[in-house]
């Protein structure tokens, strides 16, 4: 099973980005992790922001480089703007879909619930968290899990969900309603750096 171990908040702070999109990471010490504290920041070349700005988007996605690269391959490959498939793709992983509906308050718990079958789509169970949902699929928590302490936490903690999806809070079910727009998404990536590493 791929999967992204480690701290999440030393990574965030060595790239200078919230990768649980909290901001909470980035509070305390914005500077990068290390034993001599905040230190003048090298100059990155053309190479060197390609390569954060790939690493910035997979961390926050939580998949590994070969996930990651051939999903980039795939939305090349699509028709339309490859940048903008390429985030519609990434965000209709179920792992993500579980994120966004606020079943879970971090996509590394959202992985977990599926992993562990606790999500249904279209009423059957999925265990695959790279599973890709299409518009239209109802995602749900199954009967057996709806009382667990950890989604109906997450649940009370989300606020407000995207507009790409439909939320029954009660029912613990919702609806992927379309593909997402890229306005919809986060303002900090540059999802362009990234077609640029992958074609140098």
């Amino acid at each position: 099973m791929a999967r992204i171990k480690g701290p999440v908040w030393k990574k965030s702070r060595r790239l200078g980005f919230s990768i649980l999109e909290t901001g909470e990471e980035l509070q305390r010490r914005q500077y990068a992790p290390g034993q001599h504290g905040p230190t003048k920041r090298i100059k990155l070349t053309n190479y060197g922001l390609q390569l954060r700005e790939k690493q910035r988007i997979r961390y926050m996605y939580g998949i590994n480089e070969r996930q990651f690269a051939n999903l980039f391959k795939k939305a090349a490959n699509a028709k339309g703007v490859t940048g903008d498939n390429f985030l519609a793709m990434l965000e209709s992983r179920l792992d993500n879909m579980v994120y966004r509906m606020g079943f879970a308050r971090t996509r590394r718990a959202a992985r977990q619930l599926v992993n562990h079958g606790h999500i249904l789509v279209n009423g059957k169970k999925v265990y695959i968290p790279s599973y890709m949902a299409k518009p239209g699929a109802v995602i749900e928590v199954k009967d057996k899990s709806k009382n667990m302490a950890a989604i109906n936490d997450a649940l009370e903690a989300s606020l407000n969900t995207v507009a790409f999806v439909d939320v029954d809070k009660d029912a613990k079910k919702g609806t992927y309603l379309r593909l997402p727009e890229r306005s919809e998404l986060n303002s900090e990536i540059n999802e362009l750096l990234v077609g640029e590493y992958y074609n140098r």
